[in-house]
């Protein structure tokens, strides 16, 4: 059984309040599923499930305020067996005969009532496995298992509904239907700047008390960056052209592959992260900020950025984010942008290791090979946490970040 529990999102969150329950016992959940709305500070935030069962039983009522690590709803997943417990001496000699039980403390665990092949032959099948069955209206009987003494298993049922699917299509019977894009619809109001404030002053007090910041700083010579850019906007409309940021974020992705020290959260000890997800401070209108998580950043073409930036911008400043979106961030960037000030010292969200700033993207004399021009800067400043990293491992990561802001067609 899986404890589905309240997860934290991010360091100026102890807790939520159930606003309403998204899936109801009995229901099958897939990975990627909204199980719960939860009403934070930072809004109202759709919790989502990374698995796959059957939800069993909830554990919290809508409107109960819920600390972080709660254990929110208990999910039947694959390998869960439904049973019943019933006294030894009530069970008939027959059915005892019927399968072997299994004794424990006085007890027999009897599994639950099987459907039946037509002869009367049992049908073994997983409770998940039946669940999709039964979703999708297939006859079990006619399926082959491959788990455990010839049951059904998910992965028979997957392969049951590709094979219908593959006939549809061969046979052109059903056109292909796309799902539509799930936009939920707020029900919260957009809370005070007040309650915004709050919780970023909880997280960088945090920050400020508990992590020994160190800082660098390097000037990068942006010339061939907005050159690059200029060259990949020449057909593209003004809504679909690329930003800057965007190959900030897929340059600073790579440098962390390079410098995986920096991709990590200190708790107790460094922990490398597998995944790059990159944080974006976002400033909202009515005051605050959010730091959204552009998810597994190192995979994204710089266009795939650019896509996700335009998606998470707007639904950040309408309170409208994922638990995923705020929870998995490994690293964050923040950015002053046009008008803004030369250089921006960041502070580290915990319990990441690091925060790096780009300040604003200016004209300015610099030598290169020997001769005095005038071309476009930008002061990137990197805030690392010294009980992860030092200078040295900082240091590397700002070359490696040059490095790819120079080479913007390798990115």
């Amino acid at each position: 059984m899986i404890s589905f529990k309240m997860p934290s999102l991010g360091a100026d969150m102890e807790d939520g309040t159930l606003v309403e329950w998204r899936k109801q016992p009995g229901d099958l959940l897939k990975r990627g599923d909204i199980i719960a709305d939860v009403d934070t500070q930072k809004g109202l935030i759709e919790i989502e499930f990374f698995g796959e069962g059957i939800l069993e039983k909830h554990l919290v009522a809508e409107g109960e305020k819920i600390p972080v690590g709660t254990v929110m709803a208990l999910i039947r997943g694959e390998s869960d067996e439904i049973t019943e417990e019933i006294p030894q001496e009530n069970i008939p000699d027959q059915e005892k005969m019927v399968e072997p039980a299994k004794v424990e403390e006085g007890k027999i665990k009897v599994p639950a009532a099987s459907p039946q092949k037509a002869g009367g032959e049992r049908v073994r099948i997983s409770p998940l496995a039946k669940k999709i069955a039964e979703t999708h209206q297939l006859d079990i009987s006619k399926i082959s298992g491959t788990g455990p003494d010839g049951a059904i298993v998910k992965a028979d049922i997957d392969k049951c509904l590709r094979e219908g699917q593959e006939k549809k299509a061969k046979a052109k019977t059903d056109p292909i239907v796309t799902e539509p894009r799930y936009e939920p619809e707020s029900k919260l109001a957009i809370p005070e700047s007040e309650a915004i404030r709050k919780a970023v002053a909880a997280a960088m007090s945090r920050s400020n008390q508990d992590i020994p910041h160190y800082y660098l700083e390097k000037r990068i010579d942006f010339s061939k960056a907005m050159l690059w850019l200029k060259e990949a906007n020449k057909e593209r409309s003004v809504q679909q052209r690329l930003l800057p940021v965007a190959l900030m974020i897929k340059a600073v992705a790579k440098a962390l592959d390079d410098v995986p020290d920096l991709n990590a959260v200190w708790e107790d000890g460094l922990e490398r992260k597998n995944e790059i997800n990159i944080g974006f401070v976002v400033s909202l209108r009515t005051g605050g900020i959010m730091l959204p998580a552009i998810l597994n950043a190192d995979t994204l073409s710089v266009d795939g950025i650019m896509e996700k930036l335009n998606d998470l911008i707007p639904r950040a400043r309408a309170f409208k984010l994922r638990s995923s979106e705020l929870s998995k961030s490994t690293f964050t960037i923040t950015s002053i942008g046009e008008g803004g000030a030369d250089k921006v010292y960041g502070v580290i969200y915990p319990p990441q290791v690091g925060i790096v700033g780009f300040g604003e993207i200016r004209d300015e004399a610099i030598v290169a090979e020997g001769m005095i021009g005038i071309k476009p800067v930008v002061d990137v400043t990197l805030a690392a946490d010294h009980r992860a990293t030092d200078g040295l491992i900082g240091s590397k990561f700002l070359a490696s970040l040059n490095k790819y802001l120079q080479n913007p067609e390798n990115l």
